[in-house]
């Protein structure tokens, strides 16, 4: 018998029920999540919308659809105390639960319209007593008890760690999710790069020593040719390494220092995601789920993926 995400839940004897209890819930939104991206063209759900979010970024319809989606108290069941979204200036609290929960609802919006990989990104740690404040939410990724994401492409996939690895689930016919991978693991060394190639020239020297090298191929001081990927989605191009191999990098710049994606929403969780396959994640120098928050916006370089590249990374970075 195939592997069930409900008899995997119960299989962790370590778990609290409330936090199986949370992620069954999770999995249950993402699929509702998941078919409203499949059918969003036939009820006319794509294109952007005339406002835009927290960041200063024009929203897309899905975004708003899927944040409402999410913030529904009753798909929480009582285990989520509070959440805060990408999408939202502050975040909301709940009369009770034993969790905070961070989300991405859509990762990778634009490429909606054009049926690229698109999924949500989902963080979470525990709840303090008592009335919440800011600084219960501002908490370094290292304090994540669960992590996860879902990507809707090709497939409906579901990506999880609960801290012992990473496993991930697909949906059958009826819509239960069944466990499709055991153990993903991030091999150490690696010949593919992802990154946004036209920010060449806001790049940092290390930056562009690295990639540089990895262009010239044999020909270069690397000795070794190596291929490049970019979708656009943050969870399409780590979902990718997670199976695979590889790095991403989204690095800091003369454009922006701070880099663009969101620690709490984007980072911790899959830097947690890719530390527990045996890769590690950096904002460039610096191991991201040891970065303490100063904001729920907070913005940060993220370098993740094999081990061997990411730690090349950083040494050209602080050489």
């Amino acid at each position: 018998m195939p592997m069930t995400l409900s008899a995997f839940l119960e299989g962790q004897s370590d778990l609290p029920q409330s936090l199986k209890t949370l992620i069954a819930a999770m999995a249950d939104t993402c699929a509702v999540i998941g078919r409203t991206v499949n059918l969003s063209a036939v009820n006319d759900l794509q294109g952007a919308l005339e406002q835009e979010n927290v960041q200063g970024e024009v929203q897309k319809q899905l975004d708003v659809i899927a944040n409402d989606i999410m913030l529904e108290e009753a798909r929480w069941k009582g285990v989520v105390r509070g959440l805060a979204s990408e999408e939202m200036d502050d975040y909301v609290a709940f009369d009770k639960g034993d969790y905070l929960l961070f989300f991405d609802p859509i990762d990778g919006s634009s490429n909606v319209d054009v049926n690229g990989v698109v999924g949500t990104i989902f963080s979470v740690l525990p709840a303090p007593q008592g009335d919440l404040s800011l600084s219960d939410f501002l908490r370094p990724g290292r304090d994540q008890v669960a992590a996860g994401y879902a990507a809707y492409g090709p497939q409906t996939l579901l990506v999880l760690t609960v801290g012992k690895g990473v496993v991930a689930f697909t949906p059958d016919a009826d819509g239960v999710w069944i466990q499709t991978k055991t153990a993903m693991t991030v091999p150490a060394s690696t010949r593919e790069f992802a990154i946004n190639m036209s920010n060449h020239r806001h790049w940092f020297p290390g930056i562009q020593r690295y990639i540089d090298e990895c262009v010239a191929g044999k020909d270069g001081p690397r000795g070794a040719d190596f291929n490049m990927r970019w979708l656009a989605s943050m969870v399409g191009d780590v979902h990718r390494i997670l199976t695979r191999g590889g790095i991403f990098m989204y690095p800091g710049d003369t454009k922006r220092a701070e880099g663009k994606l969101r620690l709490m929403y984007e980072a911790n969780p899959i830097g947690f995601l890719i530390e527990q396959a045996g890769g590690k994640a950096t904002n460039g120098t610096t191991r991201i789920l040891d970065l303490q928050p100063t904001g729920l916006h907070q913005r940060t370089g993220v370098v993740l993926g094999s081990a061997e590249e990411v730690e090349r990374v950083a040494e050209y970075l602080n050489g």
